[in-house]
């Protein structure tokens, strides 16, 4: 467990909810720096922390004033297997953040970028041919940098006993998962929402008989197909989106404003996607592997081992988590104060950044009703 991580607070401004973040500031000596606020009331905060050595976390602060209440524990959200944390759950748009919504419940909202993702530091297998090196930034380092943003988290709200609210997205409710099952004494809220699990073997797209399956040793990942890390081009980004959409005019589901933001923000996550053509962002190949190896049977970690009250979200049309996963979760969290599993109705992978009609409504009023229990 980390106590009392380096902290760096890089930016802070308030913004209007469609402006973009701007201007260095200076941090104070506790790492704070004073934000202004705009007409939307939110203040957001860049901050940096030490994970493992010479590893440095990106996370941002969403916060509005007038509304954060003492009661409403702070919230950590954690991205998943591609898009890093900022283009996931805080998008300059109408629609597009899930944590300006749960700041404007009442709760500190931090946005984390895991190693190799975002404005974190990026492993150096990432600046070299992707083939030269095995899949980069497994579940185990993830959890340490999580481990290390809930330290920054508590030592930022002092009044909830040291513990924080975790909501992960797909890959990211497995390695929030693991995190709570190894600390399970940190975390007052679990949200898993579109979370592969295990041990169940098969899935419809990445388990045996795939591409992520070695040719000539089943049940091993083909890790010199993935190497250290993918790119994604802007194209290769919306076929999933666009093929749980059970319609032919994709914007009665989604906002195309949304869809843009969320385009422009992934590629920018990285600076060096214009140096390929197209342009193109990295990703860490880990969690890929650790993806096959939750589709194929086997189970990373025991959610038996967790205490805090869970959710369990999955939408009806996911294509990632299948519908056995909150069902083996459920039987699992034997020790869990409270367990809440809630199909979505007829709802995307990406139901958070889907129109508020299309489910994003109902994730969002089981999200802040279950976050407000004790």
């Amino acid at each position: 467990m980390h106590s009392s991580p380096p902290v760096t607070a890089m930016v802070a401004t308030g913004i209007a909810f469609a402006a973009v973040l701007t201007g260095p500031a200076s941090g104070a000596g506790d790492g704070s720096v004073p934000g202004t606020r705009g007409p939307a009331d939110l203040v957001r905060t860049e901050l940096q922390v030490e994970s493992d050595p010479r590893v440095r976390i990106a996370v941002r602060e969403v916060r509005d004033p007038g509304r954060l209440s003492p009661a409403r524990p702070p919230v950590l959200l954690l991205h998943g297997a591609r898009v890093p944390g900022v283009a996931s759950f805080d998008l300059p748009t109408p629609g597009g953040s899930l944590a300006a919504d749960l700041a404007r419940s009442g709760h500190q909202v931090y946005v984390m970028d895991a190693r190799g993702y975002g404005r974190s530091t990026r492993p150096p297998e990432l600046s070299q041919p992707t083939a030269v090196n095995p899949p980069a930034v497994r579940s185990d380092a993830v959890v340490r940098d999580v481990a290390a943003a809930v330290d920054l988290i508590a030592a930022r709200n002092p009044r909830n006993g040291g513990r924080v609210a975790l909501l992960g997205w797909a890959t990211g409710g497995h390695w929030l998962g693991q995190y709570a099952a190894a600390h399970p004494h940190r975390v007052s809220h679990l949200v898993l929402y579109n979370t592969l699990y295990g041990p169940i073997d098969g899935h419809p797209s990445m388990g045996r008989g795939s591409v992520y399956e070695h040719p000539e040793r089943p049940g091993e990942f083909n890790a010199a197909r993935f190497g250290a890390y993918r790119t994604s081009t802007a194209a290769s980004l919306l076929p999933s989106w666009d093929d749980s959409i059970p319609s032919q005019d994709k914007s009665a589901w989604r906002d195309p404003r949304v869809v843009d933001a969320y385009v422009r923000a992934a590629l920018d996550s990285d600076p060096t996607s214009g140096s390929r053509s197209p342009a193109s962002f990295r990703a860490p190949s880990g969690a890929v592997e650790d993806s096959f190896y939750l589709a194929t049977g086997r189970q990373l970690w025991d959610a038996s081992l967790i205490t805090a009250p869970t959710l369990i979200l999955r939408s009806a049309r996911d294509f990632w988590s299948r519908p056995q996963d909150p069902q083996v979760l459920t039987r699992h969290l034997t020790r869990a104060e409270e367990v809440r599993s809630v199909e979505l109705d007829d709802a995307t992978h990406y139901v958070h950044l889907d129109r508020a009609e299309r489910g994003r409504s109902q994730f969002l009023t089981e999200v802040t009703r279950f976050l407000a229990t004790a």
